[in-house]
């Protein structure tokens, strides 16, 4: 038998409406369902980002948390107009460059084809460890915009917490995939993993109920419901996680997290077509979205947005954006890494929205755990080329160049938030769906199944196979191309999570294929 196998099967994950309440899209269903909850007690989107993001780092441990860094577009519907939050990380002000040589052996090992550093000191364990952001930056968001106190919003995750997470066959494929490093850390092999080399969930069955001890995790946010956000920066939480880190080998000092402040900004307004995109200016994938979009729609007309030409457009653009985001931020992010992130959106009954995306770097971080605080911590310093005199080479007290795109858009009667994880795989997926939204009125579910293409960085252009014929020759004309499935594991493409309001009524959708994500209704 010759050739390639193709199953007869189609796999939709139905989009949700509500018609009075508001809508939450996550990568996780359980902290979707959190936050609608919290809609649906009256929260505001802010209440209910702050409920989803503590819950879905203790689901989706390995992704994101507390110990991560990221981003959020915010649209306040009483004020008309779109806000930017940036809380990514950023290096220690103690850190040592010297610490981390050049080994001279090849490429380093993980999502940046850097020199290769001696023992991967940039890239696994305690000295990849940067400055975490997401605390400050959510708490900074409530407490301009939340109503609900901070202590209930927390209680879902630390439920979660206290129950453990249950390793099904999801989890279990995940842990088995970083088995390796995990296993170098006692506290993270503890956690993950059996005798301190098998994952956990190895012998999963239907009928199993493995569930890993995130009791540390849950007296940790249980500190934080009661001390208030400032507790992980300047009180007893600071301490524990600083004297972990160095003792561990790591740059993170108790000074380090005191000063560590989120940034507010005015938000990059971006035309497109008879709407426009509001993404995040600075170190984000905002600017590469900008020039993305500015030039393609130059490349053909809306009404041929589903034509080959548009294709081809939009793979001529997304290469440009991306030499351009190589030469001016020197990001070398390897456009094959894996999806490390998490993201989802939120709107209210009001209409305000919220679109958030965090992470942890790599998948599991630096595949250490804090011990004191039961969590998985980042590995942000990988971010930097560790190479000197480039645009983004290692430095003490530098901020962290991410590739995180949420965005708020909108078109005539219509309003959405967007965005995904998957490293450089998540502008071109957000500025494609946000062109269906936008140049073709599709739904949120229509334009997040709709077949798109990958281009970010290199020069492989990467075809949902669906578009194979006219599109695909087209494309093979012009660019080596790679035609691929979607599939749960490994993901070819970004994983997109979106909400739009229409009209008053609102619906949200996350991936087809992501085993956990859904959309959840607070009605």
């Amino acid at each position: 038998m010759s050739g390639s196998f193709s199953p007869s099967q189609t796999t939709r994950k139905p989009g949700v409406t509500a018609t009075t309440n508001g809508v939450v899209a996550a990568q996780h269903a359980l902290a979707a369902k959190a936050g609608a909850e919290v809609l649906a007690a009256g929260g505001d989107a802010l209440d209910a980002a702050v409920a989803v993001s503590f819950a879905i780092g203790v689901l989706e441990p390995w992704m994101s948390g507390p110990m991560g860094g990221g981003a959020m577009m915010i649209w306040r519907e009483d004020e008309a107009r779109a806000h930017a939050l940036n809380y990514g990380m950023r290096s220690s002000a103690s850190l040592d460059p010297a610490h981390y040589p050049l080994s001279g052996a090849g490429k380093a090992s993980d999502l940046f084809p850097w020199d290769a550093v001696v023992e991967d000191r940039n890239v696994i364990g305690a000295s990849s460890v940067a400055v975490p952001g997401t605390v400050a930056g959510i708490a900074a968001a409530h407490g301009r915009y939340g109503r609900m106190p901070w202590k209930d919003l927390l209680s879902p995750a630390i439920a979660f917490a206290k129950k453990g997470l249950h390793v099904d066959w999801y989890a279990a494929l995940i842990i088995a995939s970083s088995a390796r490093d995990l296993a170098q850390d006692p506290d993270a092999a503890a956690m993950f993993l059996d005798e301190g080399q098998w994952p956990k969930g190895s012998g999963w069955t239907a009928l199993s109920d493995i569930r890993l001890d995130q009791s540390r995790h849950a007296a940790t946010l249980e500190r934080l419901a009661e001390a208030g956000a400032g507790d992980f920066y300047t009180g007893d939480i600071a301490r524990m996680l600083a004297g972990d880190v160095t003792a561990k080998g790591g740059f993170l000092t108790a000074d380090d997290l005191a000063a560590y402040a989120p940034q507010w900004s005015d938000p990059l307004e971006i035309p497109y077509r008879d709407g426009r995109l509001f993404a995040l200016p600075g170190l984000t994938a905002g600017p590469t979205l900008h020039h993305a979009v500015t030039q393609w729609t130059k490349g053909y007309a809306a009404v041929e947005a589903a034509e080959p030409k548009a294709h081809l457009a939009r793979a001529d653009a997304l290469k440009a954006a991306y030499a351009a985001r190589l030469e001016d931020m020197g990001d070398h992010e390897s456009a094959k890494a894996p999806g490390c992130t998490t993201h989802f959106s939120i709107v209210d009954r009001q209409g305000n929205m919220v679109a958030m995306t965090q992470t942890l770097l790599s998948i599991f971080g630096s595949r250490v755990v804090s011990p004191s605080t039961g969590m998985l911590l980042n590995n942000g310093i990988m971010w930097f080329d560790p190479a000197p005199g480039k645009p983004n080479s290692l430095a003490p007290g530098k901020r962290c160049l991410m590739n995180v795109c949420p965005v708020i858009g909108e078109a005539p009667g219509r309003r959405f938030a967007l965005g995904a994880s998957g490293g450089r795989k998540i502008m071109p997926a957000v500025g494609q769906i946000s062109g269906h939204l936008i140049e073709q009125g599709m739904s949120m579910q229509e334009a997040i199944e709709a077949p798109r293409i990958d281009v970010s960085g290199g020069a492989q252009v990467v075809a949902d196979e669906r578009l194979a014929g006219p599109v695909t020759e087209a494309l093979a004309a012009a660019h080596p191309l790679a035609k691929v499935q979607r599939l749960p594991f490994p993901y070819a493409f970004a994983c997109p999570a979106g909400v739009m309001r229409e009209h008053g009524i609102n619906s949200g959708t996350t991936e087809t294929f992501s085993p956990w994500g859904d959309g959840v209704t607070a009605d």
